[in-house]
């Protein structure tokens, strides 16, 4: 699977990827903001990317103009409860504060929000403040019962995400314009009946048009709001 906006790509993650990955995942940078902070090895990152390369998890490799800039994530997808659990990781810090992880956040939010109607879950340290402070006003809260622990869950809902983020996408659009993100299924997605699961639950109406690709893939056109 790959959405596409301007010069934001984010496609899903190969093997051929990871290395990069646990690279930056093993940095002091990253690790002082996840809850899990040994040294990942090559044998250990493998194993990882073998768990989580199946229909319930969509881990999307972020390449802005080319570049290799971060990672984002739905995991735990349950397709019947259209439910799951989200994360995000820039590891270049020219982009971390900039239009382009927002840009990142909200193109992937909006799509999770409109057009696959996800509700979704983070978990968030709660020495992370800048994490924290960004997740609430995108419309995540603390779920009842978390105020004491390390690892904090916050939930979220499309209808929230869509209300709290009007600002920050309408910034968006007078950037970068209102060409359409193009989602697209790839035949690989297909063969491994991810992209009929996909497929199933993309919201039609808020489709502008559908095209097929050549060897089997599907491309979908939505317009940002």
């Amino acid at each position: 699977m790959i959405f596409k906006r301007k010069d934001l790509t984010m496609r899903r993650l190969e093997e051929g990827d990871i290395e990069l990955v646990r690279l930056h995942r093993n940095s002091a940078f990253i690790r002082q903001y996840m809850d899990y902070r040994e040294e990942i090895t090559p044998e250990m990152q493998l194993k990882w990317f073998h768990s989580i390369n199946n229909n319930e998890n969509l881990y999307l490799f972020i390449e802005y103009k080319g570049d290799p800039i971060g990672l984002v994530n739905a995991k735990n997808i349950s397709w019947d409860n259209l439910t799951t659990e989200g994360g995000i990781f820039i590891w270049d810090k020219r982009y971390i504060n900039s239009p382009v992880a927002l840009l990142t956040a909200m193109t992937f939010g909006e799509l999770a929000a409109n057009v696959f109607h996800l509700r979704a879950i983070a978990r968030i340290l709660k020495t992370n403040k800048r994490a924290i402070r960004y997740n609430k006003l995108i419309g995540f809260e603390l779920a009842e019962g978390q105020e004491h622990k390390i690892n904090q869950l916050y939930v979220f809902s499309g209808e929230k995400f869509l209300r709290f983020t009007k600002v920050f996408r309408g910034f968006l659009l007078m950037l970068y314009g209102k060409d359409p993100i193009i989602i697209e299924i790839t035949a690989q997605d297909y063969a491994a009946g991810f992209g009929r699961l996909a497929e199933q639950n993309i919201d039609l109406t808020r489709i502008d048009r559908v095209e097929d690709i050549a060897g089997g893939g599907k491309r979908f056109y939505y317009t940002p709001t």
